[in-house]
């Protein structure tokens, strides 16, 4: 089965603006593997001035965390984000400025883009979130087949499934997504900008397109 390189510029329009773009050759399932050795080369780059920085985690001046939140390190949490009690933030996570995590939000190994909201009992493991993306209550993003015997994630591109090489790996949802609640991306999930995904749906690129 062949393997493929996927420009996240496709996806994420301020992908090639961001400090990730020094890893655009990475596919998206490489970097989210990458992860905490990403997030630390990035920690070491940071204004220190602009953020509280403690155990690896950078928490810009800006940003909002209530008690009860837990962040674990390699973190950078951007300007003007809101962690809300409950939210749990671990293993490499870079965030843009503008995010929210409600209470109950689990995001695991992943990169987030502005503006994008977790709205609260969410997981999103290993995956790419672009601009504005919203996730409403109960939706998750997963990121093992835990279902067979094979745990390679598969991608779909137009009418090919394509090898990743990794066990791992979540979604790349695009710019303005909206995932509605208690929806359910599988892994090797890639999303268009401004898709839509129905409440309590299945979103699974490796059954055929119908």
């Amino acid at each position: 089965m062949p393997q493929v390189t996927v420009p996240l510029g496709v996806f994420v329009e301020a992908f090639s603006v961001s400090p990730l773009q020094r890893w655009a050759g990475l596919s998206p399932w490489d970097l989210t593997s990458q992860s905490e050795a990403v997030v630390r080369q990035l920690l070491d780059a940071l204004v220190a001035s602009e953020f509280h920085v403690s155990n690896e985690i950078a928490v810009h001046s800006t940003a909002s965390i209530e008690p009860g939140a837990v962040l674990k390190g390699p973190l950078i949490l951007g300007p003007l984000c809101f962690v809300a009690s409950g939210a749990y933030l671990r293993g490499g996570n870079w965030v843009a400025e503008r995010c929210i995590f409600g209470p109950g939000a689990e995001l695991k190994s992943s990169f987030v883009f502005p503006g994008t909201k977790l709205a609260h009992f969410n997981f999103v493991g290993d995956s790419i979130l672009g601009s504005n993306v919203n996730l409403e209550a109960g939706s998750i993003i997963c990121n093992y087949r835990n279902e067979r015997a094979s745990k390679e994630v598969l991608i779909r591109l137009g009418e090919r499934l394509h090898s990743t090489g990794c066990k791992k790996f979540g979604a790349v949802v695009g710019d303005h997504s909206r995932i509605g609640a208690n929806a359910v991306l599988a892994p090797g999930t890639m999303l268009a900008p401004s898709s839509i995904v129905r409440r309590a749906s299945l979103r699974d690129d490796e059954l055929p397109p119908t």
